[in-house]
């Protein structure tokens, strides 16, 4: 099989009209920015640059996630940040769930996705409709999990249909170049492997997967853009890059993140088209000027 291309994120931004990152392992990590981020950033607002943010991140509203990213010197605005808590209210839409009770694990904006798609938030001890996997924060992690399984055996004995909703699925996540952590999609399964333990011969009690690698995240991002000619920029080869490449569009491998850089031997549908060492540009000022005067194809595929 024939090796994959490493470029560097200059070549990118010339070849497509559109770039979409991801944000932690990519842009961000939990200590700060990464390693030429707010370099890029800068250099595709100062050229007009159609890009945007695709996030499996469920903690933060778009309003938040932006002023956090600016902290760390990352100017991204709110309009640019398309994330996985916000497919909440399409998801509530589709199976009549407005007005439904609502156990929410999660942060303050993981219960205001659920607010703004019409639910009614309850604590974990009270009888729900819906149980949604926000985030691995923001709670008493014990308590709450102990409190929401227990409701939710109780309510599935009851006859009672449930809702299992899980905005983001990635396991783990990178908390800077060199540490780890697990993510919403590491408790999801918590859950389900209690549910399989009690109700084995009910395989469909498993939580409905909503973030990337389904489609939706990179299609509202590329109608934001305004174009399909994009490339899509991850750390997880299971999440960013089979997504993208089943959406139809171009896929780059950051290999300092989640996915180690050795891609020898994996299947076509996790094969990205390219890898990055970093996304920290080169060249910035001449960069920025030749951008602004119309994309260029410097390499072939």
């Amino acid at each position: 099989m024939q090796a994959i291309p490493e470029v560097a994120i200059d070549h990118l931004i010339e070849r497509y009209d559109a770039l979409l990152f991801d944000a932690y392992g990519v842009l961000v990590s939990v200590a700060g920015a990464m390693p030429g981020a707010p370099d890029l950033i800068d250099m595709l607002n100062a050229s007009g640059k159609a890009y945007c943010v695709v996030t499996n991140d469920a903690s933060k509203l778009p309003e938040s996630a932006a002023a956090r990213y600016g902290r760390f010197g990352i100017a991204v605005q709110p309009a640019r940040i398309v994330t996985s808590g916000g497919l909440v209210e399409g998801y509530f839409r589709e199976h009549g769930l407005s007005g439904a009770r609502c156990a929410v694990l999660g942060t303050v904006d993981s219960l205001r996705y659920v607010e703004l798609a019409g639910g009614e938030i309850v604590t974990p001890q009270e009888d729900f409709d819906v149980l949604v996997v926000g985030d691995e924060t923001g709670y008493p992690f014990l308590e709450h999990v102990d409190h929401a399984l227990t409701t939710l055996f109780r309510r599935i004995d009851a006859g009672a249909v449930v809702h299992l909703v899980l905005p983001n699925p990635d396991l783990i996540y990178p908390r800077s170049e060199t540490s780890f952590g697990i993510a919403a999609g590491s408790i999801a399964l918590m859950f389900e492997a209690a549910l399989q333990r009690r109700y084995p011969d009910r395989p469909a009690l498993a939580f409905a997967r909503l973030g990337k690698p389904a489609s939706h995240l990179y299609e509202e991002a590329l109608r934001r853009c305004g174009t399909r000619n994009a490339v899509m920029i991850g750390d997880q080869l299971e999440t960013d890059i089979r997504g993208a490449n089943a959406c139809g569009i171009d896929s780059a491998l950051v290999t300092t993140g989640v996915s180690a850089a050795a891609l020898a031997g994996i299947p076509a549908e996790l094969r990205p088209t390219w890898r990055l060492q970093s996304v920290a540009p080169a060249g910035i000022e001449l960069r920025a000027r030749k951008i602004a005067a119309g994309p260029a194809d410097l390499i072939d595929k």
